[in-house]
């Protein structure tokens, strides 16, 4: 059985810093791209950073200059480095893999982690 498992979520002040961790667990024969997204209450998900397995990056604009994604690939895991967080910035976020199993690249989803950001 594939698992995406996310931690690091919790509550912050406003300015300061979290870090999420995804790891993929299972057989996985190989794994494309790996991402993040979120959901904020009454709002559509939207990206906030992916990276793909040669490292090349992409960031929503929301973010640009204040999250970092990264991987670790003999680990598995996707990092997501939120620095100067805004009250705007409250929401679930998802882990989100492209990975390869039983022969077959499939979409993987992780289960998500709150972020709340609130003085």
């Amino acid at each position: 059985q594939v698992q995406l498992v996310e931690s690091g979520g919790g509550l912050v002040q406003p300015g300061g810093s979290l870090r999420l961790s995804c790891a993929a667990s299972g057989s996985i024969f190989s794994i494309n791209a790996m991402g993040w997204y979120r959901q904020a209450p009454g709002k559509q998900r939207e990206l906030v950073a992916y990276i793909i397995s040669g490292a090349s990056t992409n960031y929503a604009d929301s973010v640009k200059g204040r999250f970092t994604i990264s991987r670790d690939n003999a680990k598995n895991t996707v990092y997501l480095q939120m620095n100067s967080l805004k009250p705007e910035d409250t929401a679930v976020y998802c882990c989100n893999a492209v990975m390869l199993v039983a022969g077959t690249w499939g979409d993987y989803w992780g289960q998500g982690t709150q972020v709340t950001v609130s003085s």
